[in-house]
């Protein structure tokens, strides 16, 4: 058992044939050893929720200690259907991006033809990573998104890549901007000033509420978050009637398709304002991966995933493209660029009055909240596959699905950095850095993975693919991670960015972060084990809510 893994992937013609050659297995062991494990795993594998059609445990990649099978156990169960997986999606993706950074994005383009070229760039690449993640989902279905494709990929050194993402995703996984901006929205919609303390009162509540939710009501959680999601959809269906009753002419807009007409005049030719608006379109469609988080939840998963993924991504994209023209029928491109963070209630504002603008404040405000709501749904599993695998500190505990059946450890570890940045980051400049840092060690390790996809088509070409990725569009992929890479670092217009810190600052310590998850990985993988003069081995627990945890004991050496 300690030593023996089946580290290749059977053929099923060799498989049905009763042949193993494609097939290397450890030599630590015995023979009855070797037996055993290979029938534990059919057996797994038989009577797993997996389909037909679907890869069995056989034939994918070697992820982490934990055998297929046992990393499944415990927990809800298969619980996810396809709609509350596409809602998953949408839900993650559908945030307050589209009702606030379309003033942003015309602002830095300078026109409208520009900024609706740069939504739809967005939204191909968008697709272009969801078409990766489709395949790496489908090729090895179980929990925990990037961390199952980095540890597939990068084998040497041992869990060098797992615990450079657990730092990072730990450290930066907080939804403290979220529950900041439905504050913000909450007292715009009452038209009432408040401290800075009473928001931050006010945002503790909300995220403490979420976790609470989901930990000790988890099934109710997920319902009320999918009628959130129901909500989103309806609302935006909403701006995107509207728009269309504008632009035929059905309300008090004056020449409402004036916009459109001469699209591209002021266009900018700013590399870093093109850079810096394609980035915030990129923001915006984030969370097209939320689902590959949890597919140890999700029913029959591989179909599901094939289906819900484009499904939500589609849905959010074709509401997004089309709420912009909405955007851009009521208000000139001069009035939505100075809109700042409130173009959904300039629209409402210039079609129904104040009391429009008051509701969709109201509705912004639950759109945030439903977004922090997906996050820490998600969130908390990867949180909690990363103890599952022992590279987080007390392992057992924050594995635990204890006592509901949740991930409620993995939610408090949610809930802890998201505390300390509500309290502790002042408003403003600080708080505007943080909101950038989350997302460029983001972008470094989605482009580990999109090499990590090449690798293992290289290294593995025989594993079966229920879903392939043209690997033209993962190539378009990777050029996109590149240039968010690169981006951040070309000089704004004047030397100054979004705040009066430097501009590179907030990409600069999202290295740093990466950079301390590789020496944490050092210090405990290599210094600590030298200076101790002991050895660091796996052993395999189960907690007694059913969940398989790695515990990593150590040994003297002789």
């Amino acid at each position: 058992m300690a030593g023996f893994t089946v580290s290749s992937l059977w053929r099923r013609d060799r498989e049905q044939n009763g042949q193993a050659n494609g097939a290397t297995v450890s030599t630590v062991g015995t023979e009855d050893e070797k037996h055993s494990h290979v029938q534990q795993q059919r057996s797994t594998s038989e009577n797993s929720d997996l389909g037909p059609n679907e890869p069995d445990y056989l034939q994918q990649p070697k992820v982490g200690e934990l055998p297929p099978g046992e990393a499944e156990a415990g927990g809800m169960g298969r619980h996810l259907g396809l709609f509350s997986t596409t809602f998953l999606i949408i839900g993650r993706i559908i945030g307050t991006g589209i009702f606030s950074t379309p003033s942003s994005i015309t602002k830095g383009v300078g026109s409208v033809g520009a900024a609706m070229m740069l939504w739809l760039l967005g939204l191909g690449i968008a697709f272009a990573g969801l078409f990766i993640w489709l395949e790496l989902g489908c090729m090895i279905p179980r929990s925990g998104g990037e961390k199952v494709y980095l540890e597939a990929a990068y084998r040497r050194p041992k869990l060098f890549a797992t615990t450079v993402f657990a730092f990072q995703i730990v450290l930066l996984g907080f939804t403290a901007s979220g529950c900041v901006i439905a504050v913000e929205y909450i007292y715009k919609a009452a038209d009432k000033l408040a401290s800075e303390w009473e928001k931050r009162g006010v945002a503790i509540l909300i995220i403490t509420f979420i976790c609470s939710l989901h930990a000790f009501i988890p099934n109710f959680g997920l319902r009320f978050m999918n009628a959130i999601g129901i909500i989103k959809v309806l609302v935006l269906l909403f701006i995107v009637i509207t728009g269309f009753v504008v632009l035929g002419g059905g309300t008090h807009i004056q020449n409402p398709r004036a916009s459109f007409q001469n699209s591209f005049a002021g266009t900018s030719s700013s590399g870093y304002q093109w850079s810096n608006s394609l980035f915030k379109v990129l923001n915006s469609f984030a969370g097209y991966t939320n689902a590959a988080y949890v597919l140890n939840e999700v029913r029959n998963p591989v179909r599901t995933l094939k289906i819900a993924g484009p499904l939500g991504l589609g849905i959010c994209g074709t509401f997004y493209l089309l709420a912009n023209v909405a955007y851009f029928s009521a208000a000139t491109p001069s009035e939505v660029a100075k809109s700042g963070t409130t173009v959904a209630a300039l629209f409402m504002n210039k079609v129904f009055g104040h009391q429009g603008q008051q509701a969709i404040s109201v509705l912004i405000a639950l759109s945030a909240f439903g977004n922090v709501m997906t996050v820490t749904f998600a969130q908390a599993r990867v949180n909690q596959e990363l103890a599952k695998e022992g590279v987080l500190p007390w392992p057992k505990f924050w594995a635990s699905n204890w006592p509901f059946g949740s991930p409620s450890a993995g939610l408090f570890l949610h809930w802890i950095p998201s505390f300390i940045v509500i309290v502790a980051i002042p408003f403003g400049d600080a708080y505007n850095f943080i909101l950038d840092l989350e997302g460029y060690p983001g972008s470094v390790i989605n482009f580990f993975v999109v090499v990590g996809f090449f690798w293992l088509r290289y290294k593995n070409p025989e594993v079966l693919r229920p879903f392939r990725c043209w690997w033209p569009v993962a190539a378009f992929y990777m050029a996109a991670q590149i240039f968010q890479m690169v981006a951040p670092f070309l000089r704004p217009p004047g030397g100054k960015g979004d705040t009066s810190l430097p501009y590179w600052l907030s990409s600069v310590v999202g290295i740093a972060v990466l950079v301390t998850g590789a020496m944490w990985w050092a210090t405990w993988r290599k210094v600590l084990p030298a200076v101790g003069r002991y050895d660091l081995v796996p052993e395999r627990e189960r907690l007694d809510d059913g969940t398989n945890v790695v515990v990593y004991k150590k040994v003297k050496r002789g």
